[in-house]
């Protein structure tokens, strides 16, 4: 096994260290964080564990990752999540965004699409297009406005939802990190390819108010041709502190981006010029508007309570040509007409609303003391789909219609109830066992047409599906010393039926009656935390049950005629180790200079993702053939994922080098290797990522940063599209050089 000899270091290393440091925790102390707050204050780490408790929400016995964004020493302008996810182990990116507009990360062998097997929220809330029906993260915030990311695995299910690859939470600066009620920060951004970026922030403290407002604009030509974008995104949050215990804060984001999409290459293309594009005519714009009020009201020294309500309005259109052939198809002008051919327009509108209510008590029982966790949710959704609607014939951005209608109008609806209670018992002063059980009503309908014969629509069979479930899991904790913890949890997630499995043309595909939501089930083992101050580690096991997977299978009518069936094909299993250690290397030689620091990390995934059974049923010779796909591997599922960095540091100037290898994956669940025709299926291969940064920041408030992202100039891809933003082999970017100057009014 590739790297393996890493998992054996780092289990060496932790248990001869902490064999120097036996010393045992007298009491068992929970530690509480609000919900926004700095973490880590002075401290120059990028990466910590999570608290048992933060806020309301329980996180003792979790899988875990908590990112300071302000000590992150990679590029964080165009939202590079190789870098700043660096040091979660097992998190695979498309990196098909040079913009970074778009974050498409997974784990454990799901799909990075949209990083939609996470459950993504920002300061708490949804920000999901529907996290049910179609839990896309289209907006994602710039991160030049985060504070600090939270990661949880799959044992954030119990709390969040409908996760079976965990959650990403993104806590937005609020001014609470601030200390006089005006200061004022500003970073300016230059870089290759036309890269232009301006972020400027106000905030405040005074006794009874906390703010933070702020602009941000970002603009590149892009490293391929045809890849120009801009964005813009405005911001504000205020909290008003009534008394020490009651605080109320509301919040306003909208973002705006417009992004001209190069489309896919073949393997051919893109081995003779990864920076050319052979569509200059398909773009793609958002519009992304959240408000939210939340409320914190910390009823007595043992208990407290958060409540939110949040809505977004989102849009989403996209227009281009994408001939049903593929990227083959040239999209050049007719010579008979001078023109191009009409483009396609498709829309999304968003409109969803949400209320979230969480309650913590903190008790005594017997001679230990406990807390509860339970809350409840609420949730409305509405998309509106239009799709298929003949575009004009121009180059630039244009969503208007050329005559004639859309050729699917769809409206779907989304409604979501849910209860869970979570309960840390500390059973001894160093054992606390966790459990904790959900319940969730989920109701989907869709109703409109998707396909017009005979110049009339084609409308949808009555699709609604309501139900009522219960999932649960156990959470264990064990302190070995008064730093260093075993973990384990096992628990059950699920993934509801999505839009699209309601929406299938109604002429040519058949949805199974019994159709149910695809479950999940996460096991984690693992051993963590903090030697002295040099060394900080996390070292795990883990297995990802995914059963009741949804797909199409071929079926044969009595007259002899085929259609597709939607129905509950198979399951998967992913399971392996997830690695990461931190080595101050100055602190642990006891370096007696102060200005001077050193430190390495390595992080670490082994995942052997393969389907334990998936049905497929295909037409060959006129006639049904059906296989299994059973031990084939799953697709985007890389066996090894490796990244290293070493970090220097001299008074106020640091210095970081850094590399990301992926291994190779499969496209299709046929395991494909040789890549076919259109480019869509084939091995993604491995490929090596070297990124170096350096930052300086001076007593006065003025900071610079710059940095080469792919410094070796690897030509490399992440993902094989079967549509849009494709189709066809993506590029990543090749070499690209960034600058930052900032200021930072204290």
């Amino acid at each position: 096994m590739k790297y393996s000899a890493i998992l054996i270091f780092f289990v060496t290393l932790v248990t001869f260290v902490h064999a120097q440091d036996s010393q045992e925790a007298d009491t068992l102390k929970t530690k509480i964080l609000p919900e926004i707050t700095v973490v880590g204050r002075g401290s120059k780490s990028d990466i910590h564990q999570l608290p048992e408790i933060v806020g309301t929400n329980i996180y003792a016995g979790k899988k875990s990752s908590l990112i300071v964004l302000e000590n992150v020493q990679g590029n964080v302008v165009t939202n590079t999540m190789r870098q700043v996810m660096a040091k979660v182990p097992g998190i695979f990116i498309w990196e098909n965004e040079s913009s970074g507009l778009q974050i498409n990360i997974a784990t454990r062998g799901l799909s990075p699409n949209r990083s939609w097997e996470f459950n993504v929220r920002q300061n708490g809330y949804d920000i999901a297009a529907d996290p049910y029906g179609y839990p896309e993260a289209y907006y994602n915030p710039q991160l030049q406005s985060v504070q600090r990311i939270e990661v949880v695995r799959g044992h954030g299910a119990l709390q969040y939802g409908p996760q079976i690859g965990g959650m990403v939470n993104y806590i937005l600066k609020n001014g609470s990190e601030f200390t006089k009620p005006f200061q004022f920060e500003t970073f300016q951004t230059g870089g290759s390819f036309g890269l232009f970026n301006t972020y400027n922030a106000i905030g405040g403290k005074t006794k009874k108010l906390n703010y933070y407002a702020f602009f941000d604009h970002r603009n590149a030509d892009g490293w391929r041709d045809n890849n120009q974008y801009r964005s813009n995104t405005g911001s504000g949050t205020f909290t008003y502190h009534f008394n020490d215990k009651f605080s109320v804060t509301t919040e306003f984001t909208r973002w705006h981006s417009n992004s001209q999409q190069p489309g896919g290459l073949t393997d051919a293309q893109f081995d003779s010029n990864p920076q050319q594009s052979v569509r200059s005519r398909n773009w793609f714009d958002l519009t992304w508007q959240t408000v939210a009020l939340s409320t914190d009201y910390k009823i007595s020294t043992n208990q407290r309570f958060n409540m939110k309500l949040f809505n977004i309005l989102g849009d989403r259109s996209s227009v281009g040509y994408f001939p049903s052939s593929g990227i083959t198809v040239p999209d050049a002008i007719n010579p008979s007409t001078g023109e191009y051919s009409n483009r396609t327009v498709d829309i999304d509108n968003y409109r969803n609303y949400g209320l979230e209510a969480r309650y913590l008590l903190s008790y005594k029982a017997g001679r230990q003391g406990h807390n509860l966790s339970a809350g409840m949710r609420l949730y409305s959704g509405s998309t509106f789909r239009y799709r298929g609607g003949q575009g004009t014939t121009g180059t630039g951005y244009d969503i208007s219609l050329v005559g004639g209608t859309w050729t699917g109008d769809i409206d779907y609806r989304s409604r979501n109830a849910a209860l869970f209670v979570e309960n840390l018992f500390s059973i001894t002063e160093k054992l606390l066992i966790i459990p904790g059980v959900r319940y969730e009503y989920l109701q989907a309908e869709a109703t409109g047409y998707n396909s017009i014969t005979n110049g009339s629509p084609v409308y949808l069979q009555n699709q609604e599906r309501a139900r009522g479930f219960v999932i649960g899991g156990i959470g264990v904790e064990y302190l070995l010393t008064s730093t260093t913890k075993l973990y384990a949890n096992a628990t059950q997630s699920y993934r509801p039926v999505q839009f699209a499995d309601l929406t299938t043309p109604p002429t040519t595909d058949i949805i199974d009656p019994n159709l149910t939501d695809a479950k999940g089930l996460n096991i984690d083992f693992g051993y963590r935390g903090n030697i002295k101050d040099f060394l900080l580690f996390d070292v795990s096991l883990f297995n990802l049950d995914y059963d009741n997977r949804i797909g199409t299978i071929k079926q044969q009518r009595t007259d002899g005629s085929f259609y597709n069936y939607r129905t509950n094909v198979g399951s998967s299993n992913a399971k392996g180790a997830e690695v990461f250690g931190e080595l101050n290397i100055t602190k642990a030689l006891r370096h007696s200079a102060k200005n001077l620091g050193l430190s390495v990390f390595a992080s670490y995934a082994y995942n052997d993702a393969r389907y334990q059974n998936l049905k497929v049923v295909t037409v060959v010779n006129n006639a049904l053939s059906e296989t299994n796909y059973k031990d084939n591997k799953v697709e985007y599922a890389p066996e090894n994922i490796f990244r290293m960095g070493v970090t220097y540091s001299i008074k106020n100037i640091s210095a970081t080098i850094q590399q990301s290898y992926t291994d190779k994956v499969f496209t299709d669940a046929n395991n494909t290797v040789g890549s076919t025709t259109n480019a869509q299926n084939g091995v993604v291969p491995s490929y090596s990522i070297l990124d170096a940064t350096i930052g300086y920041k001076h007593k006065s408030g003025v900071s610079l940063k710059a940095g080469v992202n792919n410094l070796a100039n690897e030509r490399y891809f992440t993902r094989r599209a079967g549509g849009y933003p494709g189709p066809g082999v993506l590029p990543a970017d090749g070499r690209t050089l960034f600058i930052t100057l900032g200021y930072i009014l204290k």
